[in-house]
C-alpha cells in the first residue's frame, strides 16, 4: 500500500510541478438539521451524521461538530505520515494520534461573552511503531506538522466568509 502511496504522490508532484493551475482545488460539504440537533452531512458520495450528547441536547446518536474536529486532525495527521514516509522511504509499522481538546461550554451557551465557544486548548500525541532512527522519525513529524493541512487550519487563522439565505415556504394556492 505504501508503494501505491508513493506511486500516485508521485505522479500528482510532478503533474503539480509543470501545471500549477492543476494544484488549486475546492473541497464542498452540505449539511441539512434533522430533528432535534441532528445533522446529516454530504460530502462527495458520502454521507455523515452529527449529533449532541444528552448534555448538550442531543441523542449522542453520532459524533458532534468538534469531535469530528479532533478526529480530522487526527486522521489527516496519520495520512501525511503515511504520504510523506512513502515519499521518504521510510517504514511505518502503524500511526496512532490521540487527540484531545478543552472546551469550555460557558462560551457557546452564551452565559459568557469573555470565554470563546470553541476549544481553547487542542493537544495531539502521535504514537509510531517503527524499527526507524529516532532522529529520522523526529524531523518527519517536524515535516508532517508543517504540512498537515488540518493542523493548519486549527492553529492559524483562516479566512471564512459567511451569508445568510432566507426562503419563504411558497402558499398554496387553492
Amino acid at each position: 500500500m505504501s508503494e501505491f502511496v508513493k506511486q500516485s504522490l508521485g505522479t500528482l508532484i510532478q503533474e503539480l510541478k509543470t501545471d500549477t493551475e492543476k494544484a488549486k482545488v475546492s473541497f464542498e460539504a452540505t449539511s441539512v438539521l434533522e430533528e432535534g440537533v441532528r445533522v446529516n452531512s454530504n460530502v462527495r458520495q458520502f454521507e455523515f451524521k452529527f449529533d449532541e450528547p444528552q448534555l448538550l441536547g442531543g441523542q449522542d446518536d453520532a459524533p458532534n461538530p468538534v469531535e469530528y474536529v479532533l478526529a480530522s486532525l487526527g486522521a489527516c495527521q496519520a495520512i501525511v505520515y503515511r504520504a510523506l514516509a512513502s515519499l521518504k522511504g521510510i517504514q511505518l509499522e502503524n500511526v496512532t494520534v490521540k487527540t484531545k481538546g478543552d472546551l469550555n461550554l460557558q462560551g457557546f451557551l452564551g452565559i459568557d461573552s469573555n470565554v470563546r465557544p470553541g476549544y481553547e486548548k487542542i493537544t495531539f500525541e502521535t504514537i509510531i511503531v517503527s524499527d526507524e532512527d529516532p532522529e529520522k522519525l523526529q524531523r518527519l513529524a517536524e515535516q508532517v506538522d508543517a504540512i498537515c493541512p488540518v493542523l493548519d487550519i486549527v492553529s492559524r487563522p483562516v479566512k471564512v466568509e459567511g451569508k445568510l439565505t432566507i426562503q419563504r415556504t411558497p402558499e398554496v394556492v387553492g
